[in-house]
C-alpha cells in the first residue's frame, strides 16, 4: 500500500515536471461568461404580461359580502328579588348533613375496609 502511495506521488511530480517543461502554465481561473445570453421567450412573455396587468379598484361594498354585520348581545335578565328570598328560605330550611350519619341521626357504624381475615391452616401432608 505504501508503495502504491509511492508510485502515485512520483507520476504527479512526473507530471508536473512534465508541464512546466513544455513552457505551458495551467491556471485555474474562474468560470466567465463568454457570450450575453440570449433573453427566454417564456420569461420574456411572462413579465411582459406581468407589466401589463391592472388591478380592478376596489369598491366600498366588496367587504358587505365577506363581512358580517355586528350586533351587540342583549344584555342579562337580572335575577328577580321574590325568587331570592324564596331560594334563601328554602336553604335555611334544609337540614344540615354530617359525614357518618344516617338520615335519622343515628350513627353509621364505620366498616374498615383494610381488616384482613385471618387465614386458615392447611394440613400439610
Amino acid at each position: 500500500m505504501l508503495s502504491q502511495t509511492f508510485r502515485a506521488s512520483r507520476s504527479s511530480i512526473a507530471r508536473v515536471a512534465r508541464q512546466q517543461a513544455s513552457g505551458m502554465v495551467i491556471k485555474r481561473t474562474f468560470i466567465a461568461p463568454t457570450a450575453v445570453r440570449q433573453a427566454d421567450l417564456v420569461q420574456d412573455l411572462y413579465m411582459k404580461e406581468l407589466k401589463a396587468y391592472k388591478v380592478p379598484p376596489v369598491k366600498a361594498g366588496d367587504a358587505d359580502a365577506h363581512v358580517q354585520k355586528f350586533s351587540p348581545p342583549q344584555a342579562p335578565k337580572s335575577p328577580e328579588e321574590a325568587d331570592i328570598a324564596n331560594e334563601l328560605k328554602a336553604y335555611e330550611a334544609q337540614t344540615v348533613e354530617l359525614e357518618g350519619q344516617a338520615e335519622g341521626g343515628a350513627v353509621e357504624q364505620e366498616v374498615d375496609w383494610f381488616e384482613e381475615e385471618p387465614e386458615e391452616e392447611t394440613a400439610h401432608h
